[in-house]
């Protein structure tokens, strides 16, 4: 058994799903015509262990916030199973059990501006999130609350101002010391740096491995910014089209990319060089409809390596020796075989 499988994993998920109906004209209701659906998430299955960053990468519209939501029940699951600590499946968990359950998983947000509430000052925040869960005395408010900011490099001062007296960046420190305020098991960071100045990315970055080393985080942390996601992350997940497609070794998977989309997102990333002129590489063609995705491969309409097997078969997940998973019919680099998943 490999050294990452050896305990037991904090969260499983087994093949979640998630679709949302496409809204119909007048038209179309007196026609009768079927319903479209979107398939926003199609078929996920993955592991994250205890104190292991998991990369969550893709294009933009690939699926990747709408599958952090459905982990944590903003949007209900189609199908499939999300298997938490001692939770068990919140897929299936509703009123007070799924509301437990969420106090362990937290969230940043990408947008620092709309998440936090501009009505209520810094203090009135924190102090209602403290006193709604009872995590600590009231007499201990005021002391949980500093040393929660002071973490995320924040003054004590800022307890009496509202959100739109910060910056982008220290609202997003603030966020962060919202979601670790709760103490949470596992903290999902979506798109944290994505809303915010180049000059400041690097500083909640920074912050966030800095957390990540002293708090002995677990964490989902989801970005189309593949040196981002390489910087912070143990394992990565690649997503195209609602489906994983490639997931390993944060080290392996950018040196030796196994299937052609994750190899072109790598070469076609920016790079910071004056000799440069161009992009060497790009992601050809447009990206299919979620409502019409080719058959065969989802990739092989923009794959350089596409085959007539691409075009007419669904490739399966399969391993090699060192735990990659890959979904291609031609993986980049040998030795994968099979791989059965089942839901636990």
């Amino acid at each position: 058994m490999r050294e990452e499988q050896a305990a037991k994993p904090l969260l499983d998920v087994s093949h979640l799903s998630k679709t949302f109906p496409v809204r119909q004209n007048l038209a179309e209701i007196i026609r009768r015509e079927p319903q479209a659906y979107v398939r926003a998430v199609e078929d996920v299955t993955f592991c994250v262990y205890q104190g292991e960053t998991l990369g969550l990468v893709g294009e933009s519209g690939c699926g990747k916030s709408t599958l952090s939501k459905t982990l944590i029940r903003l949007y209900k699951p189609d199908d499939g199973a999300v298997m938490f600590g001692t939770y068990g499946d919140l897929a299936l968990k509703e009123g007070r059990a799924l509301k437990e359950a969420r106090k362990a998983i937290q969230m940043v947000f990408q947008d620092p501006y709309s998440s936090l509430n501009p009505k209520m000052t810094i203090r009135q925040m924190f102090y209602e999130i403290l006193s709604v869960h009872h995590l600590c005395p009231k007499e201990e408010y005021e002391r949980r609350t500093v040393e929660i900011l002071d973490m995320v490099g924040m003054p004590s001062y800022a307890l009496d101002r509202y959100p739109s007296a910060f910056s982008g960046g220290q609202r997003q420190r603030i966020g962060i010391a919202r979601a670790l305020v709760m103490q949470p098991e596992l903290l999902i960071a979506d798109e944290p740096v994505s809303a915010l100045d180049v000059s400041i990315q690097a500083q909640i970055i920074n912050l966030l491995m800095e957390l990540k080393n002293k708090l002995n985080l677990t964490m989902i942390f989801i970005s189309h910014d593949l040196r981002v996601v390489q910087y912070l992350s143990d394992r990565v997940m690649v997503m195209y089209l609602g489906r994983i497609v490639e997931m390993g070794r944060a080290e392996d998977l950018f040196e030796h990319p196994a299937h052609p989309y994750t190899q072109i997102l790598i070469q076609a990333a920016p790079v910071i060089d004056t000799h440069q002129k161009e992009r060497e590489y790009e992601i050809l063609g447009e990206t299919p409809s979620l409502m019409e995705l080719p058959k065969g491969c989802a990739f092989h309409p923009r794959c350089p390596y596409a085959t007539e097997r691409c075009r007419t078969e669904e490739p399966v997940m399969t391993e090699d020796a060192a735990g990659r998973l890959v979904k291609c019919h031609r993986p980049l680099i040998g030795g994968f075989t099979m791989k059965a998943v089942q839901i636990p």
